[in-house]
């Protein structure tokens, strides 16, 4: 039997039955174990000022490591490039869409006309390359499950609020009176599903690879290498993009100043024979020129 862990809210449910059938396919028992988390409980605050990046993975790292779990099922963008030290990426299962969306209130007038204008995000990333696009509006503070921020945007007097478009897809929740934001550069591993195991367990280690899909393993190890490199998490306003366009991989990155008034991009084509470096050159590149005093000025601002 194998226990899968999740947290309890509808889409992190599906991700976790897509999981469970996949294993299921290969022969396998499997069960799946709720565990909530801090993340879903504290919603009257933003993300960064209740744990930051790492939040939503913590207690299914702790109920693994007291053995109530075999796997974890995770958003991997809501996962730390650094692993506890027993844990250990097992598979990432095929991406799905990678962009974000705007939920429309009424209607997208209001992008066609320099006007003030309510949207609605709980990312810094969003945030950020909003107002740099749309200086002239005003952001507000949107945190829980994708059930909860719909809901909050039918309540409240908002123009907008935007998502990624995975997790609507995902559990059918996308309005039809939305946006797909193409432009925005999206979270690294945006749309991409991760199992953790504990590395002692080298016979479920087996199982779970079988399951992985290695074009999504590869595309979001570049952008979580670019996101280690830059020292950032979901707390910081960092985009990473990689695709695989023949014998070569493309990547397109960005650091951005939370109010959108700065930014620090790259883009680069290199060999598939190069992957693994990849994310670490963007990243270089981006701090060199200017990123790593962007970086300082947006750490002193979280911490105001």
């Amino acid at each position: 039997m194998i226990r899968i862990g999740t947290r309890a809210s509808q889409l992190a449910l599906w991700q976790a039955n897509l999981v469970k059938t996949q294993l299921e396919k290969l022969g396998h028992k499997t069960q799946i174990i709720e565990v909530s988390s801090t993340g879903d409980e504290v919603l009257d605050k933003p993300l960064h000022q209740i744990g930051g990046f790492g939040l939503f993975t913590k207690t299914l790292d702790n109920a693994m490591l007291r053995g109530e779990i075999d796997v974890a099922v995770h958003s991997l963008k809501d996962v730390p490039t650094d692993l506890p030290e027993k844990i250990t990426q097992v598979a990432v299962l095929e991406r799905a869409n990678i962009f974000d969306v705007l939920v429309l209130k009424n209607n997208a007038d209001f992008l066609k006309n320099p006007e003030s204008a309510i949207i609605a995000t709980g990312s810094l990333r969003r945030k950020a390359q909003w107002l740099q696009k749309y200086p002239e509006h005003t952001i507000t503070e949107l945190r829980g499950n994708v059930n909860t921020r719909l809901q909050k945007l039918i309540d409240n007097d908002w123009n907008g609020a935007i998502f990624a478009a995975a997790g609507l897809e995902r559990v059918e929740l996308l309005p039809k009176n939305h946006v797909m934001l193409d432009w925005m550069i999206p979270a690294p591993a945006q749309g991409a599903i991760m199992i953790t195991a504990l590395k002692a367990e080298t016979e479920l280690l087996e199982i779970c690879r079988q399951i992985n899909h290695k074009e999504t393993e590869i595309t979001v190890g570049v952008e979580r290498q670019f996101m280690k490199t830059l020292e950032g998490g979901c707390t910081a306003p960092i985009g990473g993009n990689a695709k695989i366009i023949g014998d070569t991989i493309y990547f397109k990155g960005i650091l951005i100043a939370i109010d959108g008034s700065e930014k620090v991009e790259v883009e680069k084509t290199l060999a598939m024979s190069e992957w693994k470096s990849l994310g670490k050159i963007c990243a270089e590149e981006v701090l060199s020129n200017g990123g790593k005093k962007l970086m300082e000025s947006i750490k002193a601002e979280m911490k105001k």
